[in-house]
């Protein structure tokens, strides 16, 4: 009883309501979700989604949706995606992803992966990369592993270890390719890109790529893009390219871009992309932002915030592009442990509009009608 009178006296949090007004209901695009990682271990990961059809941002409203699960969505929001009619939420170090109906956020399951990343999809079925072993940094910590999920079910069908502490995937052709980072065994990071055959879910190849790898982008020219945040000291961030040799299933290096990468969104034949990028020589972040042309591999514009306004974020954290208009979303982690902002630009960088969001504002995704 006295369990039960705890519960039922616990505080669901209101979702607040901010008017955008960037309205547009004749768009593909309904709206976007917008996942807040919250700082470790306080327990603050929460979702927001701006809707296109009433010009409203919906700030927190995981709780209301869903007053009777404890906890709510857990400790660090580490990406978000939408398959078919569910919306996945990889919460890291609460060990799960959270399964939504992606319309009304009801939360429809959870599946318990230990120390989970990021998650992609292919042939009906979810992939959910994981460091597998706890939380700390251990010169022993394990291979990580990428684990299947059945859509329908939601149970874990299959497992294949990788490298240590991968990151990142992409899906080409069957094959999928894993960003291994060895991040807890610094300074003995992990420099390879896990290639798994699908069919057979087993690792066949890996290959050589820079140390602390992160993320793994494709082009639609199936090149892959991939990023190294370097040792932070005397190993720069650097951007490399990948494509498959001739009459061969077998990806190989083709490219080294000497910028440093954070994060990066692709849009047509654009990268759009900053860096966030820290020192352990100077203790300060030096941070950019740039646009690459995915044919040539140049740099063509050091800077697709145009008018200015880029001097008012603090901390780049996320990007996105609207699939349809080409805006461009850009999170600010401000400080990691109060509200953050989001930012949209229009196609030629001048800021449309901004809004409050939960702490470290990070992954986007966008619900279509």
């Amino acid at each position: 009883m006295a369990i039960t009178s705890c519960r039922e006296d616990e505080l669901v949090v209101p979702t607040e309501f901010d008017i955008v007004g960037d309205e547009d209901v004749t768009s593909p695009v309904r709206g976007f979700y917008l996942l807040n990682e919250g700082n470790m271990g306080s327990n603050k990961c929460t979702l927001d989604f701006y809707d296109y059809h009433t010009g409203l941002y919906a700030r927190n409203f995981y709780s209301e949706r869903n007053p009777s699960v404890i906890k709510e969505l857990g400790d660090v929001g580490n990406d978000i995606a939408i398959y078919g009619s569910k919306l996945y939420v990889v919460v890291n170090c609460s060990h799960k992803v959270e399964v939504l109906d992606a319309r009304s956020g009801i939360r429809l399951g959870q599946v318990d992966i230990p120390n989970c990343r990021y998650v992609r999809f292919h042939r009906g079925k979810a992939y959910v990369s994981a460091y597998v072993g706890p939380v700390l940094i251990d010169p022993e910590a394990p291979r990580g592993a990428v684990f299947e999920i059945d859509t329908t079910s939601l149970a874990i069908t299959r497992k294949v270890t990788v490298g240590y502490q991968p990151e990142e995937m992409e899906i080409i052709d069957d094959y999928m390719y894993v960003a291994n980072s060895g991040g807890y065994r610094a300074p003995n990071y992990d420099n390879t890109l896990s290639v798994i055959q699908m069919i057979d879910f087993k690792q066949v190849q890996q290959i050589p790529v820079d140390i602390n790898l992160h993320r793994v982008r494709q082009d639609r020219y199936k090149q892959l893009w991939v990023t190294s945040r370097g040792d932070y000291n005397s190993r720069p961030s650097r951007l490399f390219v990948l494509q498959k040799r001739a009459g061969s299933n077998q990806m190989e290096v083709v490219d080294t871009i000497p910028v440093p990468v954070s994060n990066m969104a692709i849009h047509g034949d654009s990268i759009y992309y900053f860096a966030t990028n820290w020192s352990n020589y100077t203790q300060k972040n030096s941070i950019s932002y740039g646009i690459i042309d995915v044919r040539t591999h140049k740099v063509v514009s050091d800077n697709f915030i145009t008018d200015g306004t880029d001097q008012d974020i603090t901390i780049p954290y996320g990007i996105a592009v609207h699939p349809i208009t080409g805006d461009i979303f850009v999170t600010d982690a401000k400080n990691y442990v109060s509200s953050g902002t989001l930012y949209c630009f229009s196609p030629d960088g001048r800021r449309k509009w901004s809004v409050r969001t939960g702490d470290i504002p990070a992954h986007i995704t966008f619900l279509t009608q």
